[in-house]
């Protein structure tokens, strides 16, 4: 199977990458691509930036990622309680040229934060959303207290309760 997977994030250091990096390594016999959103920046979505540049090459390179592959993990960084300013930009480009971004693919959404709340506040308008933009939401979950519940330098979560819904979650995907 191939996997797409991705943090909703532009930060280098991002958590959410992690954890998207991290979840799709439970899959086995996936071929796994992670995917940076610092690899499709592009202008400030708007409509006249769209009347200007038409639909950048960048957003077209999204959606063929999306189009290839069999499934998709994503985990949101929750920026002032909604999303990053990279991943709604990319979004707002990707859907101008295809409403239906994730193309029907199976997609797991995951968020997290250093707080107790992980992402929670995004991760329910991301799935709330999922419908409308043709994702099969096979599953979701929110990691609180990233710090306290992800060993960085094993780079897998140390929490057995959390660890075991995870797997569940992107089991769902097989």
């Amino acid at each position: 199977m191939k996997v797409i997977a991705f943090g909703a994030s532009s930060s280098k250091s991002s958590i959410n990458r992690k954890l998207a990096t991290y979840a799709a390594g439970l899959l086995s016999d996936a071929d796994v691509e992670i995917l940076d959103l610092n690899d499709f920046e592009m202008p400030l979505f708007s409509e006249d930036k769209e009347k200007e540049l038409g639909h950048p090459e960048l957003a077209h390179a999204f959606l063929n990622k999306i189009g290839e592959s069999e499934a998709i993990i994503i985990s949101f960084a929750e920026h002032n309680g909604s999303y990053s300013a990279a991943y709604k930009n990319l979004f707002d480009w990707c859907s101008r040229i295809n409403l239906k971004v994730f193309q029907n693919k199976p997609v797991v959404m995951l968020a997290t934060s250093p707080g107790l709340g992980g992402a929670g506040r995004v991760l329910a308008a991301a799935t709330t959303s999922a419908p409308y933009f043709d994702a099969d939401l096979k599953g979701s979950l929110s990691i609180p207290s990233f710090y306290d519940n992800f060993d960085v330098e094993a780079g897998c979560l140390n929490d057995s309760v959390l660890s075991s819904q995870l797997v569940s979650v992107i089991n769902s995907l097989t």
